[in-house]
């Protein structure tokens, strides 16, 4: 009877340890969401993330991308900075690499693209 007592408090102990230290899945209200780049393209052109968040780009090719603030539009690249979104300026990837971009603190639908392809637009909506 002495050890099922034990195994049971030990059981809880461990269950209170799982919850005060976040493995339930809490935390702060923040996370960080994967946007996969590969060549030419991000693997993803949209995503839809809540206020708080950040994305985390990843090159998987072993390509360059300089990632901006704005879209390609037409085979015209427009550099815009929109109000509310995380400012970018020409970050850097080299291949292989990733970098996060955030938090975005603001609702709203903004746009990054890669100054090297034409074309590789992604748009953010923030929730």
């Amino acid at each position: 009877m002495k050890k099922y007592i034990a195994l049971f408090v030990l059981l809880s102990l461990f269950t209170v340890l799982l919850v005060a230290c976040g493995g339930s899945g809490g935390g702060s209200g923040s996370a960080s969401h994967d946007v996969h780049m590969n060549q030419s393209n991000f693997a993803q052109p949209s995503i839809t993330i809540s206020k708080g968040d950040s994305i985390n780009l990843i090159d998987d090719a072993t390509v360059p991308h300089i990632i901006e603030n704005g879209k390609w539009d037409n085979g015209i690249a427009k550099n815009v900075e929109e109000s509310g979104a995380p400012t970018v300026n020409s970050l850097q990837f080299n291949g292989n690499d990733s970098h996060s971009i955030g938090p975005f603190t603001t609702s709203g639908t903004f746009h990054f693209y890669c100054t090297i392809h034409e074309n590789m637009n992604l748009t953010v909506t923030v929730q």
